[in-house]
């Protein structure tokens, strides 16, 4: 059976009668990865407590024009690096707890649900309040093999 879209016409692969409209079925090409269980903590590389997490999806979700990065900041920890780019923009959207992220010279209080927008050529760094702090940081475009040379980062940026 053929169903008539505004985006063409497609496959009926399932007609729900409870439910008011018709699920289509097409090919479409995903990649679905769990970020705790299939992509590896790499948090002891930055030399921070051992309860750090930082998760780079990028590889795993074979991400082509973004890239992600999941991090658990513990409570009451500054990430030790700071770090800018010279062509990637990133949003970080806060997905548990609360904390304070600095761009630039400006410092701001993030809690769950605040998403903040950081342009290529901004420093950032971020903190985690008593709460601790989990975030989820989209960057575009991808950098692919490139991140080396688009990225500088500083230990100890953040100082007050």
């Amino acid at each position: 059976m053929l169903a008539q879209t505004e985006a063409g016409v497609w496959p009926v692969a399932e007609v729900a009668s409870a439910q008011p409209r018709a699920w289509y079925r097409r090919a479409v090409a995903f990649t679905l990865r769990n970020l705790k269980q299939d992509v590896e903590n790499i948090g002891s590389v930055f030399d921070g407590p051992q309860d750090l997490e930082f998760r780079a999806a990028t590889k795993e979700l074979e991400l082509e024009q973004s890239a992600l990065t999941y991090q658990r900041v513990p409570p009451g920890y500054r990430f030790p690096f700071g770090h800018t780019h010279k062509s990637q923009e990133e949003v970080y959207l806060v997905v548990g707890g609360s904390g304070r992220m600095k761009v630039d010279d400006e410092i701001v209080e993030i809690k769950e649900w605040d998403a903040v927008r950081v342009p290529a050529g901004a420093w950032r760094g971020y903190e985690a309040s008593s709460r601790g702090l989990e975030i989820l940081i989209i960057g575009a475009p991808n950098l692919g093999q490139g991140i080396r040379e688009d990225v500088h980062g500083q230990r100890d940026w953040w100082t007050d």
